[in-house]
C-alpha cells in the first residue's frame, strides 16, 4: 500500500512506523510543515495502559520512550496559603519534542519517508495514495474540507490558557490556585525531563479580560504569570516556545467530536482522521497524546486482522471507527468533567470549599477516580480526610477522631438528624385504594426503613382526588388517609431509627392516567373502571400529543383552592407524625408546569419571566411552610434541567433554588427531565449529580443528588466532595430493601447497626464480602 500521513505529530509518526513494521514493502510517507526535529509545546502525559499497548506493538520505541520518562506518584495542591499532597497516582511524562524526536528517528530506521517543511495543501495532492492519514491537528484542513461528511461538532470552551515551561523542577503534579482582585487563576504544573516542567496557566474569560491580558503580547503575559505565581516559582523564569503564535498566546480549548471518521476522495484514495483532527481531550486529564497513539495502534491492529491490502481498506476503516468510538467518547466524557471543573472552580469551589474538601473535589473531578480508588492510591491521605470530614458533621452518634465513610456520617437539618446520608427515593407504587395507603405501603416503606437508610420518603401524595396521577396514587385529603399514614409512620419509628418524609404534589396535566403496567402516561380507558377527571395546569397542555387529555389553564380561584388543599394536606402530614416534608415542583407536574417555559405560556403575572413563573409555586410553598412545624425541615424537588432547547437549564435551577431558599426551604432535591416528551437526556452514572453540585455551591443551600447512584462508592464520592449533602437511591432499593446494609458490608464498614432480628445474617454477609475481596486480590494462577 501507498500511505501518506499528513501531519507529523504522534498519530501520524506512530501509525507510519507501525505500518512499515507490519509490512516493510508499504510505501509510507509522513508530511510535516515544520523543520526536522523541531516542534512546539512542552510536556505530555501518558498512562500505564498506553505504555503497555506500545510495548506489545513496538518494544524498541517503547524502550526509548521509557528511558526518557519522568515518573511521579504525588499530586500537590497549593491553595489558600497551604500545601496538601496525595500520593499513589502514578503519572509518567515526556517532553513533546523528545517524544517526536524518538518517533522520527524510529521512522527513519524503518524506512518511513519524512518530508519536512512541506505544507500539505490537500489530500488530493497525493493522487496515487491508497490511504491518506489526516493527522493534521486540531485545526485540520482536511476535516474542514470534508465537513459535510465528517460532521464535526466543535465546541470552543470559555476558559483561556497559556502553555508555558520553566526550568524549575517539581517532584509532584502540582496545581496552584491564586486569587486576584478579578478572580481565580490556576496553574497545571509537571516535570517532563531533567531540566524542564510544563506550566499551563488557566483562567475564565472574564478574569482574563479584566486583567487586560487580551491586549498583552507573549512577553507581557509571561511577566504577568511570573508575578502571579512568584511564590511558587521562587525566582525561576517562565518560557514560551510558540513564537508562531501572533499577538496573545492565550488560547481557548476546542472540544472536537466527529460523527464520521473516514471517506473516499475523488482520486479513489481513502482518507481517515486521526488524533486531534477527529477528537480532542482536555489537558486537565492529559489524554490527547494517549488518544493519538492508541488511534494509530488500533488502525494498525485492524489492518493486521483483516489484511493490509488496498481492497481491505473500507472494511478496516469501518472497524477502526467502531472500535475507537466508544473508548474515545469515554475518555472525552471524563476529560469534559475535568475540564468543566476547572472552568467553574473559581466561581463554584475556590471560595466555598475548605482546602481539604477542595483537594478531594479536584482529585475526583473526572468521576473516573472514586472514593475507594483513592483508598487504593493513598490510604493514609484518604483516612485523614475521612477524619477531617467526620469532624465537621454532627457527631451525636459517631465517636470523634476516627475515619468514617462519608455516607455514614450524620446529617442535621433543623431539629432532625439523619443517621447517614442515604435516602430512599420517593418511588410511586400506584397501589393505594381511594388514596388510602395499605399493608403494601407498610411493608414497602417499613422494609426499606429497616434496610439501613437514614430516611425513607413516601411516594408523591396528593392533596385532592383530582391531584392524583393514577387512581392508585395515595392522598392526604381526608382523615382516613391520615390515619393510614400515621400507622406506617408509627411503625417505622417503632422498628427503626430511620426518619420518614412525606412528599406532596399535584399531577397537573400528567394526571388521570393508567397505572404504568396498564399503559404508562396513557389516559384512563373511556369505558370501565374509574372515569377520567378534568386536568388543570399552568397553560393548556397535552403531555402525550394526540393521546393525553388536554388540560386547561388554572384560574385564580382554582389556584387559591389548590393552594389551600396543599395546606390541609400539610397539616395532616404533621398529624401523621412525618419527620420531613417535601414539595414536588418537578417532572412536569402542576407546580413544575408553572416553572418551565415549555409548559407555561401564560400572559398574566404568572407567566413570562422566571420570576413570574415562580410566583405561584412560591405562593404554595410559603403557605405550606407556614402550616408545617417550624422545627421540622422542608425540601423542594425541582427539575434542574428540562433537556429540551428553550426549557429550564442548570443555570435557571440555581435561580429557582435561590428563590425557594429565600422563601424558607432548607434543601433542594435536584432531579431533572420528565417535563416534555421531546427531552434528550444524556444518561450515565451519577448523571444528575452535577445539578446538585452546582445548586449547592452557587445557591448556597443543601441539596440531594439523585439519578443512577447505585454503589456506596458513588455516595461516598458525592458526599465527600461536597457535591450534595444527601444521596437519594431509587431502583437499587426496589431490588434490595437492605441496600444500605449490603453496601456497608461490601466496603467493609461493619459498625452499622442491623435490626436485632436480622443480626445473625450480618456477620455472614460481611465475611462473604471480605472473602470475595481477598480472593480477588490473589494472583491468577498460571495455566498448566
Amino acid at each position: 500500500m501507498k500511505i501518506v500521513c499528513i501531519g507529523g505529530g504522534p498519530a501520524g509518526l506512530y501509525f507510519g512506523l507501525l505500518m512499515k513494521k507490519l509490512h516493510p514493502s508499504h510505501d509510507v510517507t509522513v508530511v510535516e510543515r515544520n523543520k526536522p526535529y523541531d516542534t512546539f509545546g512542552w510536556g505530555v502525559v501518558f498512562s500505564d495502559a498506553t505504555m503497555e499497548n506500545m510495548e506489545r506493538w513496538d518494544p524498541e520505541t517503547c524502550g526509548e520512550i521509557r528511558q526518557s520518562f519522568s515518573h511521579w506518584d504525588d499530586i500537590d495542591l497549593l491553595f489558600k496559603g497551604g500545601r496538601i499532597r496525595s500520593g499513589g497516582h502514578g503519572f509518567v511524562g515526556i517532553g513533546r519534542k523528545k517524544l517526536l524526536n524518538i518517533l522520527q528517528a524510529r521512522c527513519e530506521r524503518l524506512g518511513v519517508k519524512l518530508v519536512f517543511e512541506c505544507e500539505a495543501g490537500s489530500d488530493e495532492d497525493y493522487s496515487d495514495a491508497d490511504l491518506v492519514i489526516a493527522s493534521d491537528g486540531i485545526n485540520s484542513r482536511i476535516r474542514e474540507k470534508y465537513a459535510a461528511t465528517f460532521k464535526p461538532d466543535i465546541v470552543v470552551r470559555p476558559n483561556r490558557f497559556i502553555w508555558l515551561g520553566t526550568h524549575k523542577l517539581y517532584d509532584a503534579f502540582t496545581f496552584d490556585f491564586q486569587r486576584t482582585e478579578h478572580g481565580w487563576f490556576q496553574a497545571h504544573i509537571y516535570k517532563f525531563d531533567k531540566e524542564t516542567s510544563t506550566f499551563i496557566v488557566e483562567c475564565p474569560e472574564h478574569v482574563w479580560l479584566a486583567h487586560g491580558l487580551d491586549k498583552a503580547d507573549q512577553d507581557q503575559s509571561i511577566a504577568f504569570c511570573e508575578k502571579l505565581f512568584a511564590d511558587n516559582l521562587e525566582g525561576a523564569k517562565l518560557m514560551s516556545n510558540a513564537p508562531h503564535l501572533r499577538g496573545s498566546a492565550w488560547l481557548n480549548f476546542q472540544r472536537v467530536v466527529c460523527e464520521q471518521w473516514w471517506l473516499k476522495n475523488r482520486n479513489g484514495s481513502h482518507v481517515v482522521l486521526m488524533g486531534d483532527a477527529v477528537h480532542t481531550a482536555h489537558f486537565a486529564i492529559g489524554s490527547g497524546t494517549k488518544l493519538a497513539i492508541e488511534d494509530a495502534i488500533e488502525l494498525a491492529r485492524q489492518f493486521k486482522i483483516h489484511g493490509d491490502k488496498p481492497e481491505n481498506i473500507p472494511g478496516v476503516l469501518a472497524q477502526y471507527q467502531e472500535a475507537r468510538r466508544i473508548e474515545t467518547l469515554r475518555l472525552q466524557n471524563a476529560a469534559w468533567n475535568a475540564m468543566e471543573w476547572f472552568e467553574v472552580c473559581g466561581e463554584r469551589y475556590c471560595d466555598q470549599l475548605e482546602p481539604e474538601q477542595f483537594m478531594y473535589s479536584m482529585l475526583t473531578r473526572s468521576q473516573r477516580i472514586s472514593h475507594e480508588n483513592l483508598r487504593l492510591r493513598d490510604k493514609g491521605w484518604l483516612e485523614g480526610y475521612e477524619k477531617w470530614f467526620a469532624a465537621r458533621t454532627p457527631l451525636e452518634r459517631a465517636p470523634s477522631l476516627r475515619a468514617l465513610p462519608p455516607m455514614f456520617t450524620p446529617f442535621k437539618l433543623r431539629s432532625v438528624t439523619l443517621k447517614n446520608r442515604v435516602v430512599v427515593s420517593p418511588m410511586a407504587q400506584y397501589s393505594a385504594v381511594d388514596g388510602i395507603p395499605g399493608d403494601y405501603h407498610l411493608v414497602h416503606l417499613g422494609a426499606r426503613a429497616m434496610g439501613g437508610a437514614g430516611m425513607v420518603v413516601a411516594e408523591m401524595t396528593c392533596p385532592s382526588p383530582e391531584a392524583r396521577i393514577t387512581p392508585g396514587c395515595p392522598g392526604l385529603w381526608n382523615d382516613e388517609q391520615m390515619q393510614a399514614w400515621k400507622r406506617i409512620v408509627d411503625w417505622v419509628h417503632g422498628i427503626s431509627d430511620a426518619k420518614i418524609a412525606m412528599q406532596i404534589g399535584h399531577s397537573g396535566a400528567k394526571g388521570s392516567t393508567r397505572r404504568p403496567w396498564d399503559g404508562i402516561d396513557k389516559p384512563l380507558p373511556e369505558s370501565g373502571g374509574e372515569p377520567n377527571w378534568p386536568l388543570v395546569s399552568a397553560s393548556p397542555q397535552q403531555y402525550l400529543e394526540g393521546e393525553s387529555q388536554l388540560s386547561r389553564a388554572m384560574t385564580r380561584d382554582e389556584m387559591d383552592r389548590v393552594r389551600d388543599e396543599f395546606v390541609v394536606a400539610t397539616r395532616r402530614a404533621g398529624q401523621a407524625g412525618f419527620d420531613w416534608l417535601e414539595l414536588h415542583c418537578a417532572h412536569g407536574y402542576l407546580l413544575s408546569s408553572f416553572i418551565s417555559p415549555l409548559t407555561n405560556h401564560r400572559d398574566d403575572e404568572y407567566g413570562g419571566s422566571l420570576q413570574n413563573r415562580l410566583r405561584y409555586p412560591l405562593e404554595v410553598f410559603r403557605a405550606v411552610r407556614a402550616a408545617w412545624p417550624e422545627h421540622l425541615p422542608m425540601s423542594v424537588r425541582i427539575s434542574a434541567h428540562d433537556w429540551v432547547e428553550g426549557g429550564i437549564t442548570p443555570a435557571d435551577a440555581v435561580e429557582i433554588a435561590k428563590a425557594f431558599k429565600a422563601a424558607g426551604a432548607d434543601l433542594i432535591d435536584c432531579s431533572s427531565g420528565q417535563v416534555s416528551k421531546k427531552e434528550k437526556i444524556t444518561f450515565g452514572r451519577m448523571f444528575q449529580t452535577p445539578f446538585a453540585d452546582r445548586v449547592r455551591q452557587e445557591a448556597g443551600i443543601a441539596t440531594i443528588a439523585v439519578g443512577a447512584i447505585s454503589e456506596a462508592d458513588h455516595v461516598n464520592s458525592i458526599i465527600a466532595a461536597g457535591r450534595a449533602d444527601l444521596c437519594a437511591v431509587a431502583r437499587p432499593h426496589l431490588a434490595n430493601p437492605a441496600w444500605t446494609l449490603t453496601e456497608s458490608a461490601k466496603i467493609g464498614f461493619t459498625e452499622v447497626s442491623w435490626p436485632q432480628q436480622y443480626r445473625s445474617a450480618k456477620v455472614q454477609m460481611e465475611a462473604n464480602f471480605a472473602r470475595e475481596k481477598a480472593m480477588a486480590a490473589l494472583p491468577v494462577p498460571e495455566k498448566l
